[in-house]
């Protein structure tokens, strides 16, 4: 191994350098090289003993010693350009001289020598190149026809008996080393082809194996014929089980159009394709039960059929597990979408705050100015009292609806602080009502009140919320009842908790608006209709005092149906906060009424008939230390 180590890379540093880059052209291109100058060199290396031998040559045993100078200038040729089939052809060119040189003075066709053209085409093939063997094949007729056509016309010269022994000899000789070159370079290209092969196998076989995506080939018909082993982690499933028809039986139902058509447009035209879809995944460690994942799966015809001339395509292509960018995306667009609604709800707390602001505005400036010009326009002592009146009516509104948005903006940052303090729930239900019974009579609203024949027991809370907290309430059911209509207003009792209930019959809330109560400045048909005021700033007021509280809201309601709004409130809230600061309040949005709504606080449950015809919705929200 030693001894030849010298030989291998003097023949490697004389392979042309864009030969380097690719293993088989260089083993080739080797397999060119080291038999001609082998071959070449031994046989000079034995002229000088041949001469001692045989004495002075022949001019005939000259040309042939002259020719094995031949493949050493052809392997130089090859060495300097590296153009192997050139090389190849002026190869067999100059073997198909000697030999046709040598027969034509030994006997022409029947001459020992004759038989080295048949080496020719096959010294050729070693080229792997057709136009090579067909054109070595061509010298070889063609010498072997001159060969034949001399012989027959007898224009070969005389054979001298015994002359030509020592030269047939050299050339079997010759021949054989010649042979045995050809056979070392022919195993050579073979064992080099075999291990490319294998290292190529190995190679491609350790990227399926090791890869995160999934290779798979389809047949024209969508049958599934191969699938890497990366799909077993990723489908969570064995191989066996993704062939044929088993992938396309996990794809998602709604999902299995898109993947179908990116099959068949690929087969069919022939064109990349690409399609994300989902695949259900067999339930693993943690897993209960089976989940659909998003994949991507970019598909390609398959060349190596289509450069066969086959008619029917087949597809290759790669899966991609995308189901974290499908739920970023989601996200994403979820947060643009809560984007687009904060947009839309600053549009409409500005709409509601110019006119919620302006018209109390307008009517101070208004009504002022004309009390200014008293004089001039002689106002008798009832009209001033009126503008007085209307004046300071325009002022407390004002005040309210200021109130109101910094209310709202201490509850958002933490700053509102609530005063627990003993009293009696009743006094202030029968308070609230007082104060909105003139608004409720104006609107041709019967305001009524439902109170629990045992009464109710003092609690514990702040006076000052749970009055705001009804004033809101009940407000709201007023402004949204239509004339005719009625509030009632009632509060029961239960284990620790008072439950107030405000009920209309009036307009109710569609799903949209249900889905969203609570919203600052969101108002419900605030989008199409606006006959109703306000700043819509009342159940997101109520909502934060309630939390506050350790409270719990619960809302039903039907579109022309009216709405019904419970707050459960502890009757010692100051002991829940004290017990559990960290306590959740939650907000129930339960949005169902019966078809004939109860009017009292105690309405039985729902019955499966009614609850077909709601819509609910549950929203928790946590509150801060």
């Amino acid at each position: 191994m030693g001894l030849f180590a010298p030989v291998r890379v003097y023949v490697e540093s004389l392979v042309h350098q864009s030969a380097q880059q690719d293993t088989l052209t260089a083993a080739r291109h080797r397999a060119f090289i080291a038999p001609r100058l082998l071959g070449s060199v031994v046989a000079l290396a034995a002229f000088p003993i041949y001469l001692i031998v045989r004495g002075a040559p022949s001019a005939l045993e000259l040309v042939v010693f002259g020719w094995l100078v031949l493949p050493i200038l052809i392997a130089y040729f090859l060495s300097r350009t590296g153009r192997y089939e050139s090389a190849h052809i002026l190869s067999s060119l100059a073997l198909t001289g000697l030999v046709t040189a040598v027969a034509m003075s030994t006997g022409g066709i029947a001459s020992f020598a004759a038989i080295w053209l048949v080496v020719v085409p096959l010294e050729a093939s070693l080229s792997a190149a057709r136009r090579v063997v067909a054109l070595a094949s061509i010298f070889a007729l063609t010498a072997a026809g001159i060969l034949a056509l001399v012989s027959k016309l007898g224009l070969l010269p005389p054979l001298a008996a015994g002359g030509h022994t020592a030269l047939a000899t050299l050339g079997i000789v010759s021949a054989a080393l010649y042979a045995a070159g050809l056979a070392l370079g022919t195993e050579a290209l073979t064992r080099t082809s075999f291990w490319l092969l294998h290292a190529e196998e190995d190679r491609y076989r350790l990227l399926a194996r090791n890869m995160t995506d999934v290779i798979t080939r389809y047949g024209r018909d969508g049958t599934l014929l191969f699938v890497s082993p990366a799909a077993k982690s990723l489908f969570g499933c064995g191989i066996g089980e993704l062939r044929g028809q088993g992938l396309f039986n996990r794809v998602h139902v709604a999902d299995r159009p898109a993947y179908l058509t990116a099959l068949g447009d690929t087969a069919a035209l022939g064109e990349s394709r690409s399609v994300e879809f989902r695949v259900q995944r067999d339930a693993g460690e943690g897993q209960p039960v089976a989940q659909f994942m998003w994949v991507e799966m970019r598909c390609r015809p398959l060349e190596q059929l289509e450069a066969a001339g086959q008619d029917r395509r087949e597809v290759v292509a790669v899966l991609r597990d995308v189901t974290e960018r499908k739920c970023q995306e989601q996200a994403l667009g979820e947060a643009r979408a809560e984007a687009e609604r904060a947009n839309a709800a600053k549009s409409r707390f500005l709409a509601t705050m110019s006119h919620e602001l302006r018209t109390p505005l307008n009517a101070i400036i208004g009504f002022s100015g004309m009390l200014m010009k008293e004089t001039t326009l002689a106002l008798d002592p009832k009209l001033r009292s009126e503008y007085a009146s209307l004046i300071n009516d325009s002022g407390n509104h004002l005040l309210a609806v200021i109130n109101g948005i910094l209310d709202m903006s201490k509850i958002e940052t933490g700053n509102f602080e609530i005063t627990p303090e003993p009293f009696a729930p009743a006094a202030v239900i029968a308070s609230c009502c007082n104060m909105l019974a003139l608004r409720a009579s104006e609107g041709g609203v019967a305001l009524e009140k439902k109170m629990p024949t045992g009464g109710l027991p003092d609690m514990i809370a702040d006076r000052r919320a749970l009055n705001q907290i009804l004033l809101n309430l009940i407000s709201n059911a007023i402004r949204f009842t239509d004339r005719g209509g009625k509030v009632t207003v009632g509060a029961r009792a239960e284990a620790g908790y008072v439950t107030f209930v405000v009920e209309d019959n009036g307009v109710g809330m569609n799903d949209e608006d249900l889905a969203r109560v609570g919203e600052p400045y969101f108002q419900a048909h605030a989008s199409y209709d606006r006959r109703y005021g306000g700043t819509g700033l009342g159940l997101s007021i109520v909502k934060g005092l309630v939390r506050l509280h350790g409270g719990e809201i619960g809302i039903r309601s039907r579109v022309g149906k009216g709405t019904r709004v419970n707050v459960r409130l502890p009757l010692d809230c100051e002991g829940v906060r004290r017990d559990d600061p960290r306590r959740e309040a939650s907000i129930d949005v339960m949005h169902y009424l019966p078809k004939h709504p109860a009017a009292d606080a105690s309405a039985q449950p729902l019955s499966e008939t009614e609850r077909e015809d709601a819509v609910g919705v549950h929203i928790r929200v946590k509150k801060s230390a």
